[in-house]
């Protein structure tokens, strides 16, 4: 778990220092189910407003966001460990981007699909509201996870209901707060905090259309589980174990600079974090050497200090996972290279943990099969375009993955060969909302963000209208 949990109520535990910033009761099954009529009815009449009233309602919400962005960053900080001159711009960079392009293209992704109109038929295709969408955030991004999911739902005419990571919680009820500022009606955005059970019950609620996942690849399996017995849908975003490959030709101190970045950034907790790099060996010991020397800039340390740039890891069992990875691929012959001496807070059995940069590793070791959402880095040389692309695709995952080079041409044709759902050419680690975001293999399936993820949450309803009889 992500938070200590009680009977009926659990405790947010701050990974900064141990102390409690949250404290909550599950909700009970009566205001589970009155969480669900209210949906139900305010759906119905969330769906006649016209699409431009609803954008309008979410652009009003995410201008209330950003205009207590530094609040609610600092609030972020304390609940996950994310250092705070990052937190807030979370707000107001990613979330703030995606949420208005949606708002923005709502009227054109929704808009009738005329498909024959003359003196004797008119045929289209109109996108109707699914009815309650279920979203279930994770605390790593919290923001910018629900997002994807609880505005498009909304803009579609769905009601919404938003089951945050216990880890937190408070983030759902800032998403109240906007909401009910940006005057939502009320009933068509509801938080609820329940546990697994609970969880899995909901989902076999017959009132409940669609369910919005992101989280693990167990948690994908357990909504599935929980879904089974019913014709709805489920759109799962799951993590990945992503790659880099940097050719011959990269542009050298922009790659290294964005790739460590990629690897560490939020404490490498990123369902796109770069984990495994493959270089050409011609400048393999170059780039080694380069990202080394990055990595031993980073300052690791108490997460509300304005010079702090990596923090804790969600909790000390998370970092023991991650360090148990790291000890099994020492074992197995790996080099750990970055000085660990220089992070005075990295002490084992505490969320704090210095960034690491393994070598001389193999497909063998966990550390580049399972993933490892911790502040780690594995960089294998290769030969060139062919032994990268079978390296990359050799996962369970296929979320994102990046080539770095000078090359247009060779990065689409590398690109059309790699099994993720994203390709990205001299950057990482970044949703950009006119895309599909997606992913292949245990990353998942569905997708959200474009004009796509915007139709995720509809269905097709063809109205066949012959005028002459």
């Amino acid at each position: 778990m992500n938070a200590a949990n009680t009977d009926r109520a659990f405790e947010t535990v701050s990974p900064i220092d141990g102390s409690i910033v949250v404290e909550r009761p599950f909700a009970s099954e009566r205001e589970i189910d009155t969480a669900l009529a209210r949906a139900v009815d305010a759906q119905q009449r969330w769906a006649g407003v016209p699409v431009e009233e609803r954008a309008a309602v979410c652009t009003r919400a995410i201008d209330w966001c950003v205009a207590h962005a530094g609040a609610l960053g600092a609030e972020l900080t304390s609940q996950m460990g994310r250092p705070i001159a990052h937190s807030p711009l979370e707000i107001t960079r990613g979330f703030q981007e995606r949420g208005r392009y949606m708002a923005g293209i709502a009227s054109r992704a929704l808009g009738d699909m005329e498909i024959e109109r003359n003196e004797s038929f008119h045929k289209l295709i109109r996108r109707q509201p699914l009815g309650v969408v279920l979203v279930l955030a994770p605390w790593n991004y919290p923001w910018l996870t629900s997002v994807n999911a609880v505005v498009p739902a909304l803009l579609a005419g769905n009601a919404v209901i938003l089951k945050m990571s216990d880890q937190t919680p408070l983030v759902a009820e800032r998403y109240a707060e906007a909401f009910a500022a940006a005057g939502l009606p009320s009933g068509a955005f509801q938080y609820l905090h329940i546990d697994h059970d609970q969880v899995a019950r909901t989902i076999a609620d017959p009132r409940v259309a669609f369910v919005a996942f992101t989280g693990s690849v167990a948690g994908g399996h357990a909504v599935q589980r929980a879904a089974a017995d019913r014709f709805i849908a489920t759109g799962l975003e799951l993590g990945g174990k992503d790659a880099a490959y940097v050719r011959a030709d990269a542009p050298f101190d922009y790659a290294v600079e964005n790739v460590v970045d990629g690897a560490f950034f939020n404490a490498g907790q990123s369902c796109c974090s770069v984990q495994r790099v493959y270089v050409d060996r011609t400048i393999h010991d170059r780039f080694v050497e380069a990202a080394v020397a990055l990595a031993n800039k980073y300052v690791l340390g108490d997460p509300r200090d304005p010079a702090t740039t990596l923090g804790p890891v969600v909790r000390a069992a998370a970092a023991e996972s991650v360090r148990r990875q790291v000890e099994e691929a020492i074992q197995s012959g790996a080099q750990s290279l970055v000085d660990r001496s220089r992070f005075a807070a990295d002490k084992n059995g505490t969320p704090y943990m210095a960034p690491v940069i393994l070598t001389n590793v193999s497909h063998d070791m966990r550390v580049l099969r399972d993933e490892t959402f911790g502040p780690v880095m594995t960089v294998m040389p290769v030969s060139g375009d062919e032994e990268a692309v079978r390296l990359i695709n050799d996962s369970h995952y296929g979320l994102t993955s990046s080539v770095w080079t000078t090359d247009a041409d060779a990065a689409l044709a590398i690109g059309d060969r790699i099994e993720t759902g994203t390709w990205y050419m001299n950057r990482c680690d970044y949703l950009d909302p006119a895309l599909a975001w997606t992913g292949v293999k245990d990353s998942g399936r569905g997708c959200t963000l474009s004009r796509l993820g915007i139709e995720t949450f509809t269905r097709p309803k063809s109205f066949h209208l012959r005028l002459r009889t």
